[in-house]
């Protein structure tokens, strides 16, 4: 397939998969403000780190993987993050309720495994 194909796929492919975790995320941080912090603690590590690392995971990282800046790095915690959504907290749901998670888990993954493509700010580091 042409460089340029594959390159214009991964950055549609951070473009969407990050902007589309925004959409999840960026109403999640008006929760930092409450007292006290109600959210889910599905691992054990407290309401409060649990928002944290979830906020990390779907509004820091995605910023980062949509302009494509420590695109390997950033996908990390996206990845975490949806991997406990999708196998802790909805564990005993249907497919339907988990497979939004399990598919920003799969293109999280694919920019882990690939990098950001050439239309990316680390692709411009290298030149």
């Amino acid at each position: 397939m042409n460089k340029y194909f594959v390159d214009l796929a991964l950055l549609i492919l951070r473009i969407g998969s990050g902007g589309l975790m925004l959409t999840h995320g960026v109403p999640k941080i008006s929760k930092l403000f409450e007292t006290p912090i109600k959210f889910s603690d599905p691992i054990g590590l407290g309401e409060t780190p649990s928002l944290i690392f979830t906020l990390i995971g779907e509004v820091i990282a995605p910023i980062f993987i949509i302009i494509g800046f420590k695109t390997k790095i950033a996908s990390v915690p996206a990845i975490i993050t949806m991997f406990v959504a999708a196998f802790i907290i909805h564990l005993s749901d249907p497919i339907g309720k988990k497979e939004k998670a399990i598919l920003y888990l799969m293109c999280f993954v694919v920019l882990f495994l690939t990098g950001a493509g050439k239309y990316s700010i680390d692709s411009f580091k290298k030149n």
